[in-house]
């Protein structure tokens, strides 16, 4: 009894972080932070649920599928987010306009896509 309750707390726990990732990709200004929103609030969510589920169904071959589950979507969300994040920038999607730094600019070569060190851009500049 107390561990279906448990389990139902977290799923609802999880669901709530669901909606608060997709919520995020409504209401944030930019790419940048959408992708942050559904990065954090879409893996602690999953990992909730999972949690939930691994709870309510007491069984070895669920809760190694729940734990891979979360495994996965731990490694490759962040990934993803910083690769679309990445791609997006350097085709141009616009930055929100209150964005206090762009740590980015002037680094990028579009001719050959390279991305410039500071240590590099530094080491140009002390060449005459």
């Amino acid at each position: 009894m107390i561990i279906d309750i448990l389990a139902a707390l977290f799923i609802v726990a999880g669901s709530f972080f669901m909606l608060v990732a997709s919520l995020g990709v409504f209401r944030m200004p930019d790419l940048l932070t959408r992708m942050h929103a559904t990065t954090k609030s879409g893996v602690l969510g999953a990992g909730l649920i999972m949690c939930g589920v691994m709870l309510f169904f007491v069984d070895s071959g669920v809760t190694l599928k729940a734990l891979a589950v979360m495994a996965f979507t731990t490694l490759t969300s962040p990934i993803a987010a910083h690769a679309i994040g990445r791609a997006g920038y350097f085709i141009g999607v616009p930055l929100w306009d209150k964005t206090v730094k762009d740590e980015l600019h002037g680094r990028y070569d579009e001719e050959t896509h390279v991305l410039r060190s500071p240590e590099h851009m530094q080491d140009k500049q002390d060449q005459p």
